[in-house]
């Protein structure tokens, strides 16, 4: 999507907020009756009966017949999506939405009226119940638009995001493979010996987000007070997600751009980053130690990265088992823990040879997808089956 920093009125925004509030009233209805179902009863409804039943509401209840009928059959086209991603295994079940967390709507059927530029950085769209919006335009408008979705993060910044899917950025063709490995104290460590890292919070900010989560410690539930905290919470957390993702869309540009196959770990990062805390009857060890790993893991934006470069070079990237490479000496093939001294430093026990540990696992990725790694006796560096040499005993014994 091609999302657009919205610039409301008081006004537009408090109808814009009313059209959130439809939208999640109607999505958290349909959970409501999809936690009634069971496997083998009668089906739940589906779309269809559920925009009968809406229509229904909306002659009964003023208050939802005056909101946007295509917000709200939109939420319903949203939840039934999300149902069939998760009866598809490839998402979670859908859950209830919570006002002030993922605030946003749909709006399908857009004309190429419905968009107008006003001047070289200001934009406006047409809003069903709303009116013309102001945006900002920093960016050229993708063709072939046919709707676009309006969204309210925590920070209280609204965006509006034009459904348009942007061509494959092409390869260079000229047959390089590059190796990326990903990392807590280096982001992604290139094949080609580059070293990249996420921006975090500077030194004044991790100063004034401890200030603030104290302030919010002693603030009382339901106060105004609380609700400034949070949002300066808010303000200071987007800033941060802003700044990864930014890092992480000119990473992926850039490795898109400049390598014909692109070559990283199958990470299973949802495995990865479980709480370890446990149950009251076995309860877990060094939980504190094993959340802040998890919030580092998540910082690095190690599942954002590999989604991004699957959209701009489809086809063209390829997962590797993460099995040792890692312990494994890119010179010899030699695997061995004790290779690895320290964080950056790999020393091969076997042939003296010295890298950057993460780039060594780096190219370590990118021999295993060109096909270029094999290890003593032709047996893969990732543990696979050992090819041995014909013994000459059983051959006789033939």
């Amino acid at each position: 999507m091609s999302r657009y920093r919205l610039q409301p009125t008081p006004a537009q925004e408090a109808a814009l907020l009313e059209h959130c509030g439809h939208a999640r009233f109607v999505w958290n209805l349909a959970v409501e009756q999809h936690q009634h179902w069971k496997a083998g009863g009668a089906s739940a409804p589906g779309f269809a009966e559920q925009c009968r039943q809406l229509t229904e509401a909306r002659a009964e209840f003023a208050w939802l017949r005056a909101g946007s009928i295509i917000v709200q059959q939109q939420a319903l086209k949203d939840f039934a999506q999300a149902m069939a991603n998760f009866f598809g295994k490839t998402h979670r079940r859908p859950s209830w939405r919570k006002r002030g967390r993922g605030e946003g709507f749909r709006i399908v059927a857009v004309k190429a009226g419905d968009v107008r530029r006003l001047s070289r950085n200001v934009g406006e769209v047409k809003v069903p119940k709303v009116g013309w919006v102001r945006f900002r335009w920093s960016r050229n408008m993708p063709e072939g638009m046919k709707s676009y979705r309006i969204t309210c993060d925590r920070a209280g910044r609204w965006h509006v995001a034009f459904a348009a899917i942007p061509k494959p950025i092409p390869a260079p063709g000229t047959g390089e493979v590059v190796g990326v490995d990903r990392g807590v104290c280096v982001s992604a460590a290139l094949s080609t010996g580059e070293l990249l890292s996420v921006p975090t919070y500077h030194g004044t900010e991790k100063v004034r987000l401890l200030r603030v989560l104290r302030k919010l410690a002693r603030a009382q539930r339901g106060s105004k007070r609380r609700v400034k905290v949070k949002q300066a919470i808010a303000r200071l957390k987007a800033r941060e997600s802003d700044r990864r993702k930014d890092r992480i869309e000119k990473t992926s540009t850039d490795l898109a751009r400049r390598f014909d196959m692109i070559a990283i770990e199958d990470l299973q990062i949802r495995n990865m980053t479980r709480s370890a805390k446990g149950t009251l009857a076995e309860p877990g060890r060094n939980v504190r130690q094993k959340a802040g790993l998890n919030r580092a893991i998540l910082a690095a934006g190690w599942g954002r990265l590999a989604v991004r470069l699957e959209h701009k070079a489809p086809g063209r990237v390829q997962t590797v088992n993460p099995r040792y490479t890692s312990q494994t000496c890119n010179a010899c093939k030699h695997i061995a823990r004790e290779s690895r001294e320290s964080q950056a430093l790999f020393l091969c026990v076997a042939c003296g040879h010295q890298d950057n540990a993460d780039v060594n696992a780096a190219k370590n990725v990118r021999d295993t997808a060109a096909g270029h790694a094999v290890a003593a006796r032709g047996s893969s560096p990732l543990g696979g089956p050992v090819n041995r040499e014909p013994q000459r005993d059983l051959l006789l014994a033939r």
